[in-house]
């Protein structure tokens, strides 16, 4: 480990690091910690996974990193990683945690190109690593690119020196082959050089008068690595093979075979190891001495501000549940004008992506005759039946209704998720009481899974009163009902009936139709009508003939009755067509009869899931 009987420091200063990460705020107390630096592509990422071994950092085109990571190398028997924002849980699939990280950060930053200073707290255990903790920054970069701000070479540039400007930082700067070191501590005294990609400069060129510290000096000297190839990291090379080819290059080269014991990326971990384990034992008197001092002011503070805790503790839940009840009932101080939230979020999947999974399921009368058919005579078997076996309805509608369990489910699950969501973005304001943020958090959420349990495990589901889908003016034209020609009218659809009123005043009604059986009816535009028609009739034939100004208001219209349970009409089964039934006329009349029934059983049940409401 470099030195003897200092081996916990560096776990020490860790789990120093995740207790100020839990407090959530920015302390005084600036411990010792070796700062990652360099441009873009400069290969940090390839760096910090061959010190681990493992493929496990976001990589892309333009700038990945974009928030802060403080990378834990903890060395210990098993293999696996730990997040600090997910207490209890371990990674034991490097996958995984390459995919919390980007969630993790477009949390924060959204799906742009933008960064923010809020770290990212990864903790590694693994045998092949040594005791060590990184900070991982975003690249350097001079020109926006997408949608990212004007001034983010400003914005990098002052988070980086947020970090390197305190005294008890280590920086260790990369850049590739023998571009210059552009950020610096002043003097290079707490700068450690380390040139990368050295494989990829030109023939006849070479870094030697870098590496041997001639060119531009630096106390804490520089080392030089060579990372995988892009091509390598696609064929998914392996990092061992990519450490000894590594290692077989420096050994090769002409210009540094003679310093190849102090090249490459297992000399460069263990000298990283030793500098920060001896820049802790250096500042670590200073550094006790201040967090004493703190540590006493705190306490005289917190003695003060005790009589007053508990209520304050009751005044931020009392908040946070008036925080939440606004976010779903949309009653919020602030409206959020670029994005849905809560409740609105919660309302668009009842009314929007609900109603349209279940247009989506549509049956083939024909293939249900058929079925309806065969579960009758299999119910009869040898002997002729008289009447219509309830088993054959009661085995087609099991069928049917298993095919609406799958989006029932999955709305269920999508509601969950969103009251989960709403409940994290009000509970950050608890981020100063981390325990108490963490125990409502655990209270909450296992409230919400256990609804949704009770909500999956009841025998019935809450329907709707009835209720008004859509208002609006439409025309009516040439139907018996009515005397003279096309006139227009203000139309009401709800969850049962469709009426219509001289005008929006809705004092006098005209006419109302219910909903039951009744069937929609695509009609062809007249060469020289401007209107768009549809009709919509029911069982006694009587048709309504409606007329739209515009193509987008007739298939808005279409979209509102099939959500009310006003379907397309069936196009009939020919007698003529062939088919596998029997000419039998008494079993004919008993697939009719179930047909019927299916068809009742089945229009009920989609206008019932259609106008759900949401649980209060």
């Amino acid at each position: 480990m470099g030195n003897h009987g200092m081996e916990d420091l560096i776990p020490l200063v860790n789990r120093l690091q995740d207790v100020m990460g839990r407090v959530g705020q920015n302390s005084s107390l600036h411990l010792p910690q070796i700062v990652v630096v360099g441009g873009q592509s400069a290969g940090k990422s390839s760096v910090l996974e061959n010190f681990v071994g493992r493929d496990f950092l976001p990589r892309g085109s333009g700038i990945v990193t974009r928030r802060p990571l403080i990378l834990q190398l903890l060395h210990a028997d098993s293999e696996y990683g730990e997040f600090l924002h997910c207490q209890r849980k371990k990674f034991t699939d490097f996958d995984e945690i390459r995919k919390e990280i980007e969630e993790e950060t477009r949390r924060l930053t959204g799906s742009n190109k933008g960064i923010c200073p809020v770290p990212i707290n990864l903790r590694i255990h693994s045998p092949h690593v040594l005791n060590l903790t990184l900070v991982d920054l975003p690249g350097i970069t001079k020109v926006p690119v997408g949608d990212q701000p004007a001034d983010i070479e400003y914005q990098i540039r002052d988070m980086i020196m947020q970090f390197i400007c305190k005294d008890n930082c280590l920086k260790s700067h990369l850049e590739t082959k023998t571009c210059p070191l552009s950020l610096m501590s002043p003097l290079g005294q707490r700068t450690i050089g380390v040139i990368t990609k050295l494989d990829l400069m030109d023939e006849g060129t070479d870094a030697r008068e870098i590496l041997e510290n001639r060119l531009l000096p630096l106390r804490r000297g520089y080392i030089g690595v060579v990372n995988r190839s892009q091509k390598d990291i696609d064929g998914k090379k392996d990092i061992k093979a990519a450490l000894l080819a590594e290692k077989k290059f420096f050994l090769s080269h002409p210009a540094y075979k003679h310093m190849a014991e102090n090249m490459g990326t297992p000399y460069l971990q263990r000298t990283l190891n030793q500098q920060l384990t001896n820049h802790i034992r250096e500042t670590l008197p200073a550094f006790s001495c201040h967090l004493q001092s703190q540590f006493l002011a705190l306490n005289k503070e917190a003695e003060e501000y005790r009589q007053y805790i508990t209520r304050s503790l009751c005044v931020l839940v009392q908040r946070l549940a008036v925080d939440f009840e606004k976010l779903i009932e949309g009653s919020g101080d602030k409206v959020d004008t670029a994005n849905l939230s809560g409740g609105a979020r919660i309302n668009r999947i009842f009314h929007e992506q609900f109603p349209c999974e279940l247009v989506k399921i549509e049956s083939d009368e024909r293939k249900m005759r058929q079925e309806i058919n065969y579960a009758i005579r299999n119910i009869h078997g040898v002997r002729t039946g008289l009447f219509t076996p309830d088993l054959a309805f009661e085995a087609i509608v099991k069928k049917q209704i298993s095919r609406l369990k799958g989006p029932c489910l999955k709305f269920i699950d999508l509601v969950s998720q969103e009251l989960i969501t709403t409940v994290y973005e009000c509970i950050n304001k608890l981020s100063s009481f981390p325990k108490l943020r963490d125990e409502t958090e655990r209270i909450v959420t296992t409230e919400i899974h256990e609804q949704e349990n009770k909500f999956l495990s009841s025998e019935s589901l809450p329907f709707a009163v009835v209720q008004v889908i859509r208002k609006g003016w439409l025309t009516i034209s040439n139907i018996g009902i009515m005397k003279g020609g096309a006139k227009e009218f203000w139309f009401i659809l709800t969850a049962e009936s469709l009426s219509w009123f001289k005008d929006d005043e809705e004092k006098e009604k005209k006419y109302m139709l219910p909903l039951d059986n009744l069937k929609l009816r695509d009609v062809e535009k007249g060469f020289m009508s401007s209107k768009f028609i549809f009709a919509v009739f029911n069982t006694e034939l009587r048709f309504v003939f409606l007329a739209c100004n515009s193509q987008e208001e007739l298939d808005s219209w279409k979209a509102s009755l099939l959500r009310a349970g006003v379907y397309p009409e069936k196009v009939p089964v020919s007698a003529s067509t062939p088919t596998s039934t029997s000419l039998n006329p008494s079993l004919t009349l008993a697939v009719g009869s179930c047909t019927c029934l299916h068809l009742t059983f089945v229009s009920y049940a989609l206008f019932a899931f259609a106008n759900l409401k949401a649980w209060p």
